[in-house]
């Protein structure tokens, strides 16, 4: 024991040559650090020093952090192929880093990717891939070009007496709970010179009557709520109801609505971007829940 102290303090007890520093951890006691972390915090840390770059890179650390589906989800990725068909094989930072990119599906209708921060599996299904009632005729809906969607386009309503949305999706979504959002815009949104432009002409109808959510899972959850649409001019979420998944490699099948069809008055005015399914809790914009 006093050898190895010498080494590092004199005679003395003054300080040598070597000095000791993070660096000098061993790597596996660092990667066993690092499992506490988020992946973010993994990546800070990775360039504190090249014990900790290396610890960052390990795969057992990473394994913590990705879903237990990973595999299928990667296969998703890349085109239904097998990431291990690949030339040169992905560790599995890489394979978190590539999955918390958006993976578009269905010839790009619809997306999902990783929230990078707890590793929950997001998606996104734009307008195109919804059903919704009238979209043919063009006295009352139209698709818009637009850069405030992730898919550069959304559906406008005019005017209609009878508002149907409806959509599926049937994918194998990680154990865990969900919830599943629309994302609405009160107002017709366009550029002039480069300056955003709302239109509130044709907005009406939504005060009077609340629209209805609906969500059903092919296991037997169901959710309904209600809500007044309101706050013209910007994006809303409006939440339909949550879910939970059991078993991750079980594939789960939804179906969702929104609807407002008392006839007994029009409504209009209105942009459908998308349906958003986001891990319960985690929130990227302002969310509207059930007003009733």
């Amino acid at each position: 024991m006093g050898a190895g102290a010498s080494s590092i303090t004199g005679p003395d007890g003054e300080t040598g040559g070597h000095e000791t520093g993070l660096g000098d951890l061993p790597e596996s006691c660092v990667a066993a650090v690092l499992l506490h972390l988020d992946p973010p915090e993994i990546c800070r840390a990775a360039r504190l020093s090249r014990t900790f770059r290396g610890a960052a890179s390990a795969d057992f650390v990473w394994d913590a952090k990705l879903p237990e589906n990973y595999v299928h989800l990667m296969e998703l990725a890349c085109g239904g192929k097998s990431p291990s068909n690949r030339k040169r094989r992905l560790c599995l930072k890489e394979i978190y880093a590539r999955l918390c990119r958006p993976n578009p599906l269905d010839g790009g209708s619809k997306e999902f990717w990783l929230e990078k921060n707890r590793g929950g599996v997001c998606m996104s299904i734009s307008s195109k891939a919804l059903l919704i009632t009238g979209i043919d005729d063009r006295r009352y809906w139209n698709y818009i070009l637009t850069d405030e969607s992730r898919f550069h386009t959304i559906a406008y309503l005019q005017q209609t007496w009878w508002f149907e949305v409806d959509g599926e999706i049937d994918f194998c979504f990680p154990a865990g709970a969900y919830s599943l959002f629309f994302r609405l815009h009160l107002g017709r949104i366009s550029k002039r010179l480069g300056r955003r432009i709302c239109s509130f002409e044709h907005v009406h109808g939504w005060d009077i009557k609340p629209v209805q959510f609906q969500l059903s899972t092919s296991d037997g959850q169901n959710a309904t709520s209600h809500c007044y649409l309101d706050e013209p001019g910007r994006w809303i979420l409006y939440h339909a109801g949550d879910f939970a998944v059991e078993n991750s490699n079980v594939s789960t099948k939804l179906k969702f609505s929104m609807t407002q069809i008392d006839c007994t008055h029009t409504k209009g005015g209105i942009c459908v971007d998308s349906v958003l399914i986001y891990p319960k809790g985690f929130m990227q914009e302002k969310a509207f829940t059930s007003s009733l």
